[in-house]
């Protein structure tokens, strides 16, 4: 078993084109035989393939050398030679492919199920394509190309659609395990979750992939805790949501210390649509604090959340829906009525 990797190096070499061969046809009763030398074989490619089934790139720190196979050379009789087979580099969805020298960009591999990166060395024509009326004997043939050898640099961007964020001990993992079948470690100390975690929020025919990454503290762009290690894996989401603890003193904070920390990494990763949740509402204290929070920001979706509480849980997974882009419930046939948050302060009948 592989543990979560979700960079490394790796070197890569497509294969080499066999040599054209050098031949005459020798034959009894035929003492002039013309050229027959065939063509050698095409050189193997550099094959990358998305595998739904990988979800990290652990493999790949165990076999670092991919290499592919030359071609064989041609031989008499017009006989050209194997073209050489290919290397396959099994990658999870997600992988982009980056220049080891540089960190640029090379290519996104997100869509593609199968990418021929380096192509092998062409063949050799063999001297039969030389022969002229005036040169009936070419005594020479063409060498097989070259293949191509490569350091690149593979980084996985963990596709999903909902981002969250906040700080460690937040309720991020809880709020994953609540709505999908992941199983993030919960605890009451800080990083439990030190890798990110996704899952799958269903409601009917639509999916909603969640990612759940290390909890972000201030100072982040510094180097602090993880530091800015797994941002990368909400890069491609369509929105985030900002868990705020109402029972941490900080709440009033949070939101601005995290889309700041956010910016400094990506300024388009914090300026994706979002909305903020004030976690462990059932806590004392945590009304008036939420209250506080939504007038601060009353310019964006402010919801409160309880694990405990049914309301809160439907409200939240609806506007989750919304963010994603796929939660227009009412015309989809989703959702058909949206729940009332404020219904969460007023006296039960």
């Amino acid at each position: 078993m592989f543990g979560f990797s979700d960079e490394t190096y790796i070197d890569i070499a497509s294969g080499n084109g066999g040599h054209g061969c050098v031949s005459f046809r020798r034959e009894k009763f035929v003492p002039k035989g013309g050229p027959d030398g065939g063509d050698g074989g095409r050189g193997g490619d550099v094959v990358f393939v998305v595998k739904d089934n990988l979800r990290t790139l652990g493999h790949l720190k165990i076999q670092r050398s991919f290499r592919a196979e030359n071609g064989r050379p041609g031989q008499g009789a017009r006989c050209a030679g194997r073209d050489g087979r290919d290397v396959e580099i099994p990658v999870p969805r997600g992988t982009v492919i980056r220049n080891a020298e540089t960190g640029e960009l090379i290519k996104d591999l997100t869509g593609l199920d199968r990418y021929v990166f380096l192509e092998g060395g062409r063949g050799g024509l063999g001297n039969w394509h030389f022969r002229t009326a005036v040169r009936q004997t070419p005594r020479f043939a063409q060498p097989g190309g070259k293949g191509t050898e490569m350091r690149v640099g593979l980084e996985l961007q963990i596709i999903a659609d909902i981002g969250l964020v906040g700080f460690p001990n937040a309720g991020k993992s809880s709020l994953i395990n609540l709505y999908t079948n992941a199983r993030s470690k919960v605890a009451g100390y800080p990083f439990t979750t030190k890798i990110p975690v996704l899952g799958v929020l269903r409601e009917g025919d639509q999916d909603v992939v969640i990612a759940d990454i290390p909890g972000i503290i201030e100072g982040a762009s510094e180097g602090s805790g993880m530091g800015y290690r797994f941002l990368r894996h909400i890069s491609r989401t369509k929105g985030l949501c900002y868990l705020v603890d109402l029972s941490d003193d900080r709440y009033l904070e949070g939101f601005d210390i995290l889309s700041s920390e956010l910016s400094k990494y990506s300024e388009e990763l914090g300026s994706k649509k979002s909305i903020i949740v004030g976690t462990k509402i059932d806590e004392p204290g945590t009304e008036e604090r939420f209250e506080e929070l939504r007038r601060k920001y009353s310019d964006k979706k402010v919801l409160p959340l309880s694990i405990y509480r049914d309301d809160l849980i439907e409200a939240l997974r609806h506007e989750l829906f919304r963010l994603s882009e796929g939660g227009k419930a009412e015309e989809n046939g989703g959702f058909t009525a949206r729940m009332d948050t404020d219904a969460y302060y007023r006296d039960e009948a």
